[in-house]
Protein backbone atom coordinates (compact mmCIF):
# COMPACT_ATOMS: atom_id res chain seq x y z
CA UNK A 1 0.00 0.00 0.00
CA UNK A 2 1.84 3.01 -0.91
CA UNK A 3 1.17 6.39 1.18
CA UNK A 4 -1.44 7.79 -0.90
CA UNK A 5 -3.57 4.53 -0.19
CA UNK A 6 -2.53 5.08 3.57
CA UNK A 7 -3.59 8.44 3.56
CA UNK A 8 -6.70 6.90 2.65
CA UNK A 9 -6.77 4.38 5.21
CA UNK A 10 -6.19 6.42 7.81
CA UNK A 11 -8.92 9.11 6.93
CA UNK A 12 -11.23 6.08 6.33
CA UNK A 13 -10.90 4.85 10.02
CA UNK A 14 -10.56 8.58 11.36
CA UNK A 15 -13.78 9.21 10.50
CA UNK A 16 -15.78 6.33 11.42
CA UNK A 17 -14.40 5.99 15.14
CA UNK A 18 -15.12 9.49 15.16
CA UNK A 19 -18.70 8.97 14.11
CA UNK A 20 -19.07 5.86 16.32
CA UNK A 21 -17.13 7.64 19.31
CA UNK A 22 -20.17 10.30 18.67
CA UNK A 23 -23.17 7.61 18.76
CA UNK A 24 -21.06 5.17 21.31
CA UNK A 25 -18.34 6.01 22.65
CA UNK A 26 -19.69 9.28 24.51
CA UNK A 27 -22.42 7.98 25.99
CA UNK A 28 -20.05 5.10 27.88
CA UNK A 29 -17.47 8.14 28.90
CA UNK A 30 -20.51 10.46 30.27
CA UNK A 31 -22.02 7.10 31.73
CA UNK A 32 -18.75 6.26 33.42
CA UNK A 33 -17.87 10.35 34.30
CA UNK A 34 -21.44 10.54 35.84
CA UNK A 35 -21.05 7.08 38.16
CA UNK A 36 -17.22 8.66 39.09
CA UNK A 37 -19.06 11.97 40.15
CA UNK A 38 -21.85 10.57 41.98
CA UNK A 39 -19.73 7.99 44.55
CA UNK A 40 -17.57 11.32 45.02
CA UNK A 41 -20.41 13.43 46.14
CA UNK A 42 -21.69 10.44 48.28
CA UNK A 43 -18.67 10.05 49.73
CA UNK A 44 -18.21 13.60 50.59
CA UNK A 45 -21.68 13.68 51.84
CA UNK A 46 -20.82 10.54 54.20
CA UNK A 47 -17.97 12.31 55.50
CA UNK A 48 -20.07 15.51 56.00
CA UNK A 49 -18.21 17.94 53.74
CA UNK A 50 -21.34 18.43 51.69
CA UNK A 51 -21.25 16.93 47.92
CA UNK A 52 -25.07 16.31 47.65
CA UNK A 53 -27.38 19.37 46.66
CA UNK A 54 -30.18 20.18 48.47
CA UNK A 55 -33.90 19.24 46.91
CA UNK A 56 -35.79 22.02 45.38
CA UNK A 57 -38.21 23.52 47.90
CA UNK A 58 -41.43 22.37 46.62
CA UNK A 59 -43.27 25.78 47.92
CA UNK A 60 -41.43 27.87 45.35
CA UNK A 61 -43.75 30.21 43.75
CA UNK A 62 -42.43 33.05 41.34
CA UNK A 63 -44.18 34.50 38.76
CA UNK A 64 -44.80 33.01 36.10
CA UNK A 65 -45.35 33.62 32.26
CA UNK A 66 -46.15 31.49 29.34
CA UNK A 67 -44.69 32.57 25.74
CA UNK A 68 -45.44 31.44 22.91
CA UNK A 69 -45.02 32.48 19.19
CA UNK A 70 -47.58 31.23 16.88
CA UNK A 71 -47.92 31.32 13.16
CA UNK A 72 -50.62 28.87 11.75
CA UNK A 73 -52.25 26.95 14.51
CA UNK A 74 -56.04 26.57 14.42
CA UNK A 75 -56.22 23.14 14.99
CA UNK A 76 -54.54 23.14 18.48
CA UNK A 77 -54.40 26.44 19.44
CA UNK A 78 -57.69 26.51 21.72
CA UNK A 79 -57.05 23.20 23.16
CA UNK A 80 -53.31 24.77 24.03
CA UNK A 81 -54.47 27.61 25.73
CA UNK A 82 -57.00 25.22 27.90
CA UNK A 83 -54.13 22.71 28.87
CA UNK A 84 -51.71 25.62 29.55
CA UNK A 85 -54.42 27.12 32.13
CA UNK A 86 -54.96 24.00 33.53
CA UNK A 87 -51.49 23.93 35.75
CA UNK A 88 -51.21 23.14 39.19
CA UNK A 89 -49.62 26.35 39.84
CA UNK A 90 -51.01 29.15 41.64
CA UNK A 91 -53.31 30.75 39.42
CA UNK A 92 -52.47 34.14 40.56
CA UNK A 93 -48.61 33.62 40.11
CA UNK A 94 -49.23 32.49 36.35
CA UNK A 95 -50.05 34.59 33.15
CA UNK A 96 -50.24 33.32 29.31
CA UNK A 97 -48.61 35.62 26.49
CA UNK A 98 -49.07 34.33 23.17
CA UNK A 99 -47.24 36.63 20.13
CA UNK A 100 -49.29 35.75 16.66
CA UNK A 101 -46.96 35.97 14.07
CA UNK A 102 -48.92 36.62 11.03
CA UNK A 103 -51.21 33.47 10.74
CA UNK A 104 -53.12 33.56 7.39
CA UNK A 105 -55.78 31.23 8.93
CA UNK A 106 -57.99 31.24 11.78
CA UNK A 107 -55.78 31.24 14.35
CA UNK A 108 -55.93 34.46 15.66
CA UNK A 109 -59.92 34.66 15.56
CA UNK A 110 -60.34 31.29 17.83
CA UNK A 111 -57.63 32.89 19.98
CA UNK A 112 -60.07 35.51 20.06
CA UNK A 113 -62.96 33.54 21.47
CA UNK A 114 -60.82 32.57 24.49
CA UNK A 115 -61.67 34.15 27.25
CA UNK A 116 -59.20 33.51 29.96
CA UNK A 117 -58.47 36.47 32.62
CA UNK A 118 -54.84 35.79 32.45
CA UNK A 119 -54.06 35.51 28.58
CA UNK A 120 -52.49 37.96 26.60
CA UNK A 121 -52.43 38.70 22.76
CA UNK A 122 -50.09 40.34 20.66
CA UNK A 123 -50.80 40.66 16.99
CA UNK A 124 -47.62 41.09 14.39
CA UNK A 125 -48.71 41.85 11.29
CA UNK A 126 -45.65 40.68 9.26
CA UNK A 127 -43.59 37.64 9.49
CA UNK A 128 -41.04 37.86 12.41
CA UNK A 129 -39.67 34.35 13.74
CA UNK A 130 -40.05 32.84 16.92
CA UNK A 131 -37.06 34.12 18.48
CA UNK A 132 -38.31 37.72 17.57
CA UNK A 133 -41.59 36.99 18.75
CA UNK A 134 -40.54 35.91 22.25
CA UNK A 135 -38.28 38.64 22.70
CA UNK A 136 -40.95 41.15 22.27
CA UNK A 137 -43.30 38.92 24.60
CA UNK A 138 -40.50 39.00 27.22
CA UNK A 139 -40.46 42.64 26.99
CA UNK A 140 -44.29 42.90 27.56
CA UNK A 141 -43.89 40.94 31.18
CA UNK A 142 -42.01 42.08 34.78
CA UNK A 143 -42.93 37.89 35.77
CA UNK A 144 -39.28 36.37 37.10
CA UNK A 145 -39.25 33.03 35.29
CA UNK A 146 -40.21 32.61 31.46
CA UNK A 147 -41.30 29.38 30.44
CA UNK A 148 -41.48 28.99 26.55
CA UNK A 149 -43.45 26.33 24.84
CA UNK A 150 -45.23 25.44 21.34
CA UNK A 151 -48.61 25.12 20.29
CA UNK A 152 -48.57 21.79 19.46
CA UNK A 153 -46.83 20.56 23.24
CA UNK A 154 -49.39 19.52 26.13
CA UNK A 155 -47.86 20.31 29.17
CA UNK A 156 -48.38 17.75 32.54
CA UNK A 157 -50.30 19.50 35.23
CA UNK A 158 -47.33 19.48 37.74
CA UNK A 159 -44.71 20.50 34.25
CA UNK A 160 -44.72 23.88 35.52
CA UNK A 161 -43.88 23.62 38.78
CA UNK A 162 -40.95 21.51 38.26
CA UNK A 163 -39.70 23.84 35.68
CA UNK A 164 -39.80 26.35 38.39
CA UNK A 165 -38.60 24.93 41.43
CA UNK A 166 -35.41 24.79 40.54
CA UNK A 167 -35.05 28.74 40.33
CA UNK A 168 -35.32 29.09 44.27
CA UNK A 169 -30.94 28.26 43.31
CA UNK A 170 -30.00 31.83 41.73
CA UNK A 171 -27.16 30.01 40.29
CA UNK A 172 -30.06 28.38 37.47
CA UNK A 173 -30.42 30.15 34.90
CA UNK A 174 -32.26 27.51 32.78
CA UNK A 175 -34.68 24.92 33.03
CA UNK A 176 -35.45 22.20 30.36
CA UNK A 177 -38.18 19.18 30.65
CA UNK A 178 -38.92 16.54 29.09
CA UNK A 179 -40.84 16.08 25.87
CA UNK A 180 -42.34 12.86 25.32
CA UNK A 181 -42.79 12.05 21.71
CA UNK A 182 -46.57 10.65 21.03
CA UNK A 183 -47.15 9.10 17.73
CA UNK A 184 -49.51 10.93 15.43
CA UNK A 185 -51.66 9.15 12.60
CA UNK A 186 -49.80 8.18 9.75
CA UNK A 187 -46.64 8.39 11.14
CA UNK A 188 -44.28 5.87 12.65
CA UNK A 189 -42.93 6.21 16.62
CA UNK A 190 -41.14 3.13 16.68
CA UNK A 191 -37.15 4.48 15.18
CA UNK A 192 -38.11 8.13 16.38
CA UNK A 193 -39.53 6.89 19.72
CA UNK A 194 -36.06 5.26 20.32
CA UNK A 195 -33.93 8.36 19.57
CA UNK A 196 -35.92 10.43 21.59
CA UNK A 197 -35.07 8.21 24.17
CA UNK A 198 -31.50 8.20 24.03
CA UNK A 199 -31.27 11.94 23.90
CA UNK A 200 -32.97 12.26 26.91
CA UNK A 201 -30.64 9.83 28.43
CA UNK A 202 -27.64 11.82 27.17
CA UNK A 203 -29.44 14.83 28.78
CA UNK A 204 -29.47 12.73 32.11
CA UNK A 205 -26.01 12.47 32.04
CA UNK A 206 -24.78 15.59 31.01
CA UNK A 207 -26.95 16.74 33.91
CA UNK A 208 -25.47 14.59 36.39
CA UNK A 209 -22.05 16.43 35.46
CA UNK A 210 -23.72 20.10 35.13
CA UNK A 211 -22.91 19.94 31.85
CA UNK A 212 -26.67 20.34 30.04
CA UNK A 213 -25.87 22.46 26.74
CA UNK A 214 -29.60 22.30 25.46
CA UNK A 215 -33.03 22.76 26.34
CA UNK A 216 -36.35 21.46 24.36
CA UNK A 217 -37.87 24.87 22.69
CA UNK A 218 -41.40 23.56 23.73
CA UNK A 219 -40.74 23.24 27.65
CA UNK A 220 -37.93 25.37 28.33
CA UNK A 221 -37.70 28.10 31.36
CA UNK A 222 -35.70 30.91 31.30
CA UNK A 223 -34.73 33.21 34.18
CA UNK A 224 -36.38 36.73 32.79
CA UNK A 225 -33.21 39.12 33.92
CA UNK A 226 -30.39 36.58 31.70
CA UNK A 227 -33.06 36.60 28.68
CA UNK A 228 -31.40 38.65 26.39
CA UNK A 229 -31.15 36.85 22.65
CA UNK A 230 -28.81 38.92 20.90
CA UNK A 231 -28.20 36.38 17.81
CA UNK A 232 -31.11 35.40 15.27
CA UNK A 233 -31.24 31.68 15.90
CA UNK A 234 -34.08 29.16 14.89
CA UNK A 235 -32.89 26.77 17.07
CA UNK A 236 -33.23 28.80 20.31
CA UNK A 237 -33.81 25.87 22.94
CA UNK A 238 -29.96 25.83 22.04
CA UNK A 239 -28.62 29.13 21.35
CA UNK A 240 -30.82 30.34 25.21
CA UNK A 241 -29.05 27.75 27.11
CA UNK A 242 -25.12 28.15 25.54
CA UNK A 243 -25.81 31.82 26.63
CA UNK A 244 -27.19 31.46 29.82
CA UNK A 245 -24.02 28.89 30.38
CA UNK A 246 -21.43 31.40 29.00
CA UNK A 247 -22.91 33.91 30.97
CA UNK A 248 -21.80 31.47 33.89
CA UNK A 249 -25.09 30.47 35.59
CA UNK A 250 -26.31 26.64 35.61
CA UNK A 251 -28.69 24.87 33.27
CA UNK A 252 -30.82 21.90 34.34
CA UNK A 253 -32.59 18.93 32.84
CA UNK A 254 -35.58 17.61 34.79
CA UNK A 255 -37.15 14.80 33.80
CA UNK A 256 -40.14 14.93 36.09
CA UNK A 257 -41.58 18.01 33.98
CA UNK A 258 -42.82 16.37 31.42
CA UNK A 259 -44.38 18.19 28.02
CA UNK A 260 -45.83 15.57 25.11
CA UNK A 261 -45.68 16.10 21.78
CA UNK A 262 -47.05 14.69 18.67
CA UNK A 263 -44.25 13.03 16.20
CA UNK A 264 -44.62 14.80 12.39
CA UNK A 265 -47.30 12.65 11.19
CA UNK A 266 -45.53 12.08 7.57
CA UNK A 267 -42.04 11.40 5.99
CA UNK A 268 -41.65 14.78 4.39
CA UNK A 269 -42.83 16.76 6.92
CA UNK A 270 -40.13 14.90 9.72
CA UNK A 271 -37.61 15.41 6.76
CA UNK A 272 -38.18 19.24 6.39
CA UNK A 273 -38.17 19.98 9.71
CA UNK A 274 -35.05 18.19 10.29
CA UNK A 275 -33.67 20.01 7.32
CA UNK A 276 -34.58 23.48 8.79
CA UNK A 277 -33.23 22.38 12.43
CA UNK A 278 -29.74 21.41 10.55
CA UNK A 279 -29.29 24.84 9.23
CA UNK A 280 -30.38 26.22 12.31
CA UNK A 281 -27.08 23.92 14.23
CA UNK A 282 -24.91 25.13 11.81
CA UNK A 283 -25.91 28.64 12.49
CA UNK A 284 -25.92 28.51 16.52
CA UNK A 285 -22.37 26.01 16.05
CA UNK A 286 -20.82 29.52 14.49
CA UNK A 287 -22.45 31.78 16.56
CA UNK A 288 -21.61 29.65 19.94
CA UNK A 289 -17.13 29.12 18.73
CA UNK A 290 -16.43 30.19 22.58
CA UNK A 291 -18.07 26.99 23.81
CA UNK A 292 -15.14 24.71 21.94
CA UNK A 293 -12.41 26.96 24.29
CA UNK A 294 -10.48 23.81 26.11
CA UNK A 295 -10.71 26.04 28.67
CA UNK A 296 -14.33 25.95 29.82
CA UNK A 297 -13.61 22.39 30.39
CA UNK A 298 -16.37 19.52 30.53
CA UNK A 299 -18.55 22.57 28.29
CA UNK A 300 -16.08 22.37 25.81
CA UNK A 301 -15.69 18.70 26.26
CA UNK A 302 -19.53 17.64 26.07
CA UNK A 303 -20.26 20.41 22.86
CA UNK A 304 -17.92 18.48 20.98
CA UNK A 305 -18.19 15.32 21.67
CA UNK A 306 -22.73 15.48 21.57
CA UNK A 307 -23.63 18.55 19.03
CA UNK A 308 -20.32 19.01 17.01
CA UNK A 309 -19.23 15.80 16.48
CA UNK A 310 -23.19 15.07 15.29
CA UNK A 311 -23.50 17.84 12.95
CA UNK A 312 -20.26 16.62 11.50
CA UNK A 313 -21.44 13.27 10.99
CA UNK A 314 -22.87 13.42 7.41
CA UNK A 315 -19.61 15.08 6.09
CA UNK A 316 -17.72 12.19 7.99
CA UNK A 317 -19.96 9.44 6.40
CA UNK A 318 -19.56 11.07 2.46
CA UNK A 319 -15.70 11.21 3.16
CA UNK A 320 -16.02 7.52 4.84
CA UNK A 321 -17.72 5.90 2.06
CA UNK A 322 -15.64 7.90 -0.70
CA UNK A 323 -12.38 6.78 0.71
CA UNK A 324 -13.32 2.64 0.98
CA UNK A 325 -14.21 3.02 -2.52
CA UNK A 326 -10.79 4.52 -3.88
CA UNK A 327 -9.62 1.36 -1.81
CA UNK A 328 -11.74 -1.01 -3.22
CA UNK A 329 -9.35 -2.62 -4.84
CA UNK A 330 -8.27 -4.19 -1.57
CA UNK A 331 -10.21 -6.94 -0.27
CA UNK A 332 -10.91 -5.25 3.18
CA UNK A 333 -12.14 -2.23 2.02
CA UNK A 334 -13.95 -3.86 -0.45
CA UNK A 335 -16.10 -5.78 2.61
CA UNK A 336 -16.61 -2.51 4.52
CA UNK A 337 -17.79 -0.22 0.99
CA UNK A 338 -20.35 -3.46 0.50
CA UNK A 339 -21.25 -3.25 4.39
CA UNK A 340 -21.94 0.56 3.46
CA UNK A 341 -23.93 0.32 0.58
CA UNK A 342 -26.19 -2.71 2.15
CA UNK A 343 -26.45 -0.43 4.82
CA UNK A 344 -27.70 2.96 3.32
CA UNK A 345 -29.91 0.27 0.45
CA UNK A 346 -31.92 -1.46 3.76
CA UNK A 347 -32.61 2.67 4.55
CA UNK A 348 -33.38 2.92 0.70
CA UNK A 349 -35.53 -0.32 1.04
CA UNK A 350 -36.76 1.23 4.67
CA UNK A 351 -38.34 4.51 2.83
CA UNK A 352 -39.93 2.87 -0.55
CA UNK A 353 -41.87 0.57 1.48
CA UNK A 354 -43.30 3.42 3.75
CA UNK A 355 -44.29 5.39 0.83
CA UNK A 356 -46.49 2.16 0.00
CA UNK A 357 -47.99 2.00 3.24
CA UNK A 358 -46.28 -1.36 4.11
CA UNK A 359 -44.66 -2.17 7.65
CA UNK A 360 -40.73 -1.12 7.49
CA UNK A 361 -39.94 -2.27 11.06
CA UNK A 362 -37.16 -4.07 10.33
CA UNK A 363 -35.31 -1.20 8.43
CA UNK A 364 -36.66 1.77 10.43
CA UNK A 365 -33.66 2.32 12.60
CA UNK A 366 -31.05 2.35 8.80
CA UNK A 367 -33.87 4.23 7.33
CA UNK A 368 -34.10 7.43 10.66
CA UNK A 369 -29.83 7.23 11.04
CA UNK A 370 -29.93 7.99 7.25
CA UNK A 371 -32.72 10.52 6.71
CA UNK A 372 -31.40 12.28 9.77
CA UNK A 373 -27.69 13.11 8.23
CA UNK A 374 -29.43 13.86 4.98
CA UNK A 375 -31.39 16.18 6.57
CA UNK A 376 -28.74 17.67 8.69
CA UNK A 377 -26.17 17.36 5.13
CA UNK A 378 -29.08 19.56 2.99
CA UNK A 379 -29.56 21.75 6.23
CA UNK A 380 -25.59 22.63 6.01
CA UNK A 381 -26.05 23.42 2.60
CA UNK A 382 -28.91 25.48 3.13
CA UNK A 383 -26.77 27.51 5.62
CA UNK A 384 -23.83 28.00 3.70
CA UNK A 385 -25.79 28.94 0.72
CA UNK A 386 -27.77 31.61 2.57
CA UNK A 387 -31.09 29.82 1.83
CA UNK A 388 -32.29 29.39 5.50
CA UNK A 389 -34.94 31.78 6.79
CA UNK A 390 -35.80 32.78 10.85
CA UNK A 391 -39.34 31.87 9.66
CA UNK A 392 -41.42 28.87 8.61
CA UNK A 393 -44.75 27.08 8.32
CA UNK A 394 -45.44 24.58 10.65
CA UNK A 395 -45.60 21.22 10.36
CA UNK A 396 -48.70 19.27 9.49
CA UNK A 397 -51.30 19.07 12.97
CA UNK A 398 -53.47 17.04 14.71
CA UNK A 399 -56.10 18.33 16.35
CA UNK A 400 -56.28 17.40 20.63
CA UNK A 401 -58.85 15.64 22.01
CA UNK A 402 -59.45 18.46 24.40
CA UNK A 403 -60.16 18.02 28.22
CA UNK A 404 -62.59 19.84 30.20
CA UNK A 405 -60.48 22.63 32.02
CA UNK A 406 -60.13 23.36 35.54
CA UNK A 407 -59.25 26.67 35.37
CA UNK A 408 -62.02 29.11 35.68
CA UNK A 409 -62.57 30.95 32.76
CA UNK A 410 -63.25 35.14 32.75
CA UNK A 411 -61.18 38.11 31.38
CA UNK A 412 -61.36 41.80 31.57
CA UNK A 413 -60.14 42.80 27.04
CA UNK A 414 -59.99 41.05 24.63
CA UNK A 415 -56.28 42.00 22.93
CA UNK A 416 -57.57 40.57 19.53
CA UNK A 417 -60.24 42.04 19.09
CA UNK A 418 -60.84 44.88 22.19
CA UNK A 419 -64.05 44.02 23.08
CA UNK A 420 -64.65 44.62 26.87
CA UNK A 421 -65.33 41.55 29.27
CA UNK A 422 -66.97 41.57 32.74
CA UNK A 423 -65.39 39.78 34.80
CA UNK A 424 -66.07 38.10 37.90
CA UNK A 425 -65.60 39.41 41.83
CA UNK A 426 -63.81 36.08 42.32
CA UNK A 427 -61.47 36.20 39.59
CA UNK A 428 -57.84 35.77 40.39
CA UNK A 429 -56.16 39.33 39.77
CA UNK A 430 -55.50 40.37 35.52
CA UNK A 431 -52.53 40.47 33.92
CA UNK A 432 -52.75 44.30 34.92
CA UNK A 433 -52.39 43.74 38.21
CA UNK A 434 -49.80 40.72 37.86
CA UNK A 435 -47.17 42.99 36.05
CA UNK A 436 -47.68 45.76 38.87
CA UNK A 437 -46.81 43.89 41.96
Amino acid sequence: MNMGMLNLAVTFWICLVLVAYNYVGYPLVIFLLSVLSQAKSDLLFLFHRGGRRCTPPAQYFPKVAVLMSVHNEEAVIQAKVKNTFEAAYPPDRLAFLIGLDAPSDSTADLVGQMDFDRLRVTHFKDRRGKLAVLTSLAEQTSAEILVITDANTRLEPNCIGNLVRHFADPKVGAVSGEESRMPSPGSDPAAEALYWRYESALKLLENRLDCTLAGNGSVLAVRRSLFRPQKQSIVEDLQIPLEIRLSGYRVIYDPEAVAFEEIAPTLSAQFARRVRIGAGDYQTLFANLPCLNPLRGMLAFCFFSHKVLRWLAPLLLLVAFGSSALLAGHRNFAILLAAQGAFYLSACLGYLLKKRGKPARLFSLPLHFCSMNLAMLLGLLRYVTGQQRLTWSSTPRQAWHEAPSRGKESGTTSSVTGVPRQADKTDPPSEQAFQST
